[in-house]
């Protein structure tokens, strides 16, 4: 386990796992007990009962049946975690090789084992990016996060042209697709077409794209999870 002085937010690696997992899944809303355990891959037994001590540390506002949110100090730390991660993601990516769907958990390891004097040299090194490689915004040092269109592809009319800016998944599985399939920050698409709605509500529609390699079709879920904004 790495020194939480030395990596300088003075909480054990277990602790700063909670706080980001709860500053991910909700920022400012609350996040329920089941999601924490789902996401974190835990019993929720366990969630309660690490939901509490961060409770009595300040870290966390917690009551039962409604979920947690976190302290400000409690964001302070998740946040500074996540650039951490996002920081180093950029640098796999872009400097050791690495393609975006392998470097999740490697990152997951090395943000526990950084200085703050380290991300802040790696920071500079990559030219003090806002995004990464995800598209996922990289908070700054003072914890302010850039602008990041979030509209889903999964709303989008057919015959609009959509620019992605970011996917929200780690999955391996589904980043290797829409590798595979130009699908990336950055591009822009036609929507060519969208199924009709499945019976199941919270289902996406399917949708077909034109890009640069072709005309891609995606299940509803995949494309759900593609955001950016409409361009002319």
């Amino acid at each position: 386990m790495a020194n939480p002085e030395a990596a300088g937010t003075g909480v054990s690696e277990s602790v700063g796992d909670y706080l980001k997992a709860i500053w991910i899944l909700g920022e400012d809303e609350s996040v329920s007990t089941r999601d924490l355990a789902e996401r974190l891959g835990v019993s929720a037994p366990s969630v309660s009962e690490m939901l509490s001590r961060l409770h009595e540390l300040g870290l966390v506002h917690h009551e039962r049946y409604y979920g947690a949110t976190l302290t400000a100090e409690g964001t302070g730390i998740a946040l500074r975690l996540v650039r951490r991660h996002r920081l180093i993601e950029t640098l796999m990516v872009e400097h050791l090789g690495y393609s975006w769907d392998e470097v999740h958990a490697e990152a997951e390891v090395l943000e526990h084992a950084v200085s703050d004097r380290f991300v802040e040299r790696l920071d500079a090194l990559l030219g003090r990016p806002t995004h990464d490689p995800h598209g996922d915004p990289i908070p700054s040092a003072e914890g302010t996060l850039p602008q990041t269109p979030s509209r889903r592809l999964s709303r989008a009319a057919p015959g609009s042209r959509f620019r992605i800016s970011r996917l929200l998944t780690q999955d391996s599985e589904h980043l290797a697709e829409l590798a595979e399939r130009g699908l990336k920050p950055g591009v822009v698409v036609e929507v060519a077409a969208v199924e009709e709605p499945a019976a199941e509500e919270d289902i996406p529609p399917g949708i077909t794209l034109v890009t640069a390699v072709g005309r891609v079709s995606l299940s509803g879920r995949l494309a759900d999870l593609i955001r950016g904004e409409t361009v002319e």
